[in-house]
């Protein structure tokens, strides 16, 4: 794995933290909102990721007139054979880049849901599997800005981590100017296989976690539920999110056990976007990240 990170790092400067932990989202076979401004490199990274992991990629930018069947393909009438034939969609591909997901309609995003949790799409009552593994990272714009809309919790839950990249550090941006940016792209190459990549992933979920892990876990779930600023706690699906990054952290880590301090490391991009605050929060000016961090502090 560290080929793999220090391979993407002459791209993406200074967010080491950030490529771990979409690296370990993709081993745990999960997808990724990464929400932030524009221009701070979220699709150059899904782009490196792609070509460092040799894995087909496709992008998507989506807009307000972007259809279902733009995503997860249509089927047309063959003249020839008299019989209507499937063409695939943009979806198809080991990693699908959803490109600024919040600008497209409800109806769009829900073509998604299928998709991502069950790594299949049906049309016109057909099913289609999408390629092993499959991943898909959404780039998402503050909520606000221009022509944007919040994304449904459905959706949301979907999403196994929100990962903000943020503006880089002064040496950084220094770096990234002298690399000319997304240009510097050309200079990775493919340091992972198919074949390897699948064993990790078999290796994370086949890391041992303890019974004191288990209940662990589930007692930071049930205090989201009753604490007095959340409206909406963590459900058992944020459960097993939290699990499965937990073991992918530990084979990061190069163990294959899972200890609290793993735990700690994804805790907060696991649960953040999952978890609603109370208008009492809002009106107190607290957010949900101190929540979280009361949660965390109580529950050790």
């Amino acid at each position: 794995m560290e080929r793999v990170i220090n391979e993407i790092e002459k791209v993406i400067k200074g967010k080491r933290n950030v490529i771990e932990k979409v690296l370990c989202t993709m081993l745990a076979g999960g997808h990724v909102l990464l929400e932030d401004i524009p221009g701070v490199g979220k699709t150059t990274l899904a782009v490196a990721l792609a070509k460092v992991m040799g894995m087909s990629y496709r992008r998507m930018q989506f807009t307000p007139d972007v259809l279902p069947s733009d995503v997860v393909g249509f089927s047309m009438f063959n003249s020839q054979t008299k019989e209507f034939e499937y063409r695939p969609g943009a979806i198809f591909a080991n990693l699908f880049l959803a490109d600024e997901i919040n600008r497209t309609s409800p109806k769009t995003q829900s073509a998604l849901l299928e998709a991502m949790e069950e790594h299949k799409v049906t049309v016109d009552g057909k099913t289609y599997i999408l390629p092993s593994p499959f991943t898909v990272i959404a780039t998402e714009n503050p909520v606000g800005s221009a022509g944007t809309q919040m994304l449904p919790e459905s959706q949301l839950d979907r999403f196994m981590v929100c990962l903000s990249m943020g503006y880089p550090s002064h040496a950084d941006a220094v770096n990234i100017l002298k690399n000319d940016g997304s240009k510097s792209v050309s200079k990775v190459t493919e340091v992972m296989d198919e074949v390897r990549w699948k064993e990790l992933i078999q290796k994370a979920e086949n890391c041992h976690v303890t019974e004191e892990i288990y209940d662990y876990i589930i007692r930071l779930t049930e205090a989201t539920r009753n604490h007095n600023y959340i409206i909406l706690g963590a459900s058992p699906r944020a459960s097993i999110a939290l699990l499965r990054m937990s073991r992918a952290m530990a084979v990061m880590r190069g163990r294959d056990f899972v200890v609290p301090e793993d735990i700690e490391e994804v805790y907060y991009d696991v649960w953040r976007h999952r978890i609603k605050l109370s208008p009492k929060a809002k009106a107190q000016g607290i957010d949900v990240n101190e929540c979280m961090m009361q949660i965390f502090n109580s529950t050790r």
